[in-house]
């Protein structure tokens, strides 16, 4: 099973290179962050005429998010963190798909730093870890996918001399991030690819897909039951590339089945039917 995040930076403006990538990629099922669009705006005929079903929280201009599948019901559980009922901010959706309980998310940026939209990123990432730790508690295979908004390491993040200052590699994002990890939770990237840069975004400017000068920050993490079945783990880096694409590169992982024992596959480049 082939499960994917995608930050898609204006689903709306950005609708031929998602159809694009969903036809040609074809994976399974996908959390999309930043729609920036309406509930009542989110492109849902395209989608399901691709053969997804979906479910989605929109909200006019920012945030937003989605689950997609073409393997089953989506069985809906939450739409918000808990712990903050006065956020507004369509940010986390929840849903049990084909026997895997997936959250989708998009964490605040946090920027400018210091200031109040860096304190609510760590509040909002504290939320995160503390409905986290009761998904992961259930002992069910679960998963959290989405857009971070975080560089874990020096590794995923070029020149990262250049972030100091900012929210995105705070030591106070970065810890959040460990804390949630040393819940028992696998960065699935990070654990096929240990020792290499692989980034999922880049920024628009200064040229900075074609100097590689990229960030990771889109992140699928695995509860035990599910990294035990982790088989690869890859970046359709060639998406960022098309024309009019979003500024993240979808993000994917493959999943041995249930009843099969996984046979990890050595780290390796993109591997992926997606053209450039």
């Amino acid at each position: 099973m082939k499960i994917a995040t995608y930050n898609v930076n204006g689903i709306n403006g950005r609708l031929p290179v998602l159809l694009r990538w969903l036809a040609e990629s074809q994976p399974d099922i996908v959390c999309l962050q930043e729609l920036k669009a309406p509930q009542e705006k989110f492109p849902d005929k395209p989608i399901r005429d691709l053969g997804y079903d979906a479910i989605w929280q929109g909200q006019k201009s920012w945030n937003g998010v989605a689950i997609l599948s073409r393997v089953g019901q989506i069985h809906e559980t939450r739409r918000g963190l808990p712990g903050d009922p006065d956020d507004s901010h369509s940010r986390y959706i929840e849903a049990a798909v084909n026997g895997i309980l997936i959250g989708g998310l998009y964490l605040p940026n946090g920027n400018p730093k210091p200031g109040p939209k860096f304190d609510y990123k760590l509040r909002w990432f504290d939320r995160l870890i503390a409905h986290a730790g009761e998904l992961l508690a259930t002992g069910q295979p679960v998963m959290l996918a989405g857009d971070f908004n975080v560089m874990p390491t020096d590794l995923d993040v070029y020149k990262p001399e250049r972030w100091l200052d900012d929210a995105l590699f705070a030591p106070e994002a970065r810890a959040a991030y460990f804390r949630l990890l040393e819940q028992g939770w696998t960065d699935a990237l990070r654990t096929l690819h240990p020792d290499e840069a692989i980034y999922t975004f880049w920024d628009y400017f200064r040229n900075a897909f074609a100097r590689n000068a990229g960030l990771r920050i889109d992140h699928l993490l695995l509860s035990p039951p599910l990294a035990e079945r982790l088989v690869d783990a890859q970046v359709d880096v060639v998406v960022r590339g098309w024309e009019k694409s979003s500024d993240h590169a979808p993000v994917w992982i493959e999943l041995a089945d249930a009843t099969t024992s996984a046979r990890r596959a050595a780290p390796r480049r993109r591997v992926t039917p997606v053209r450039a």
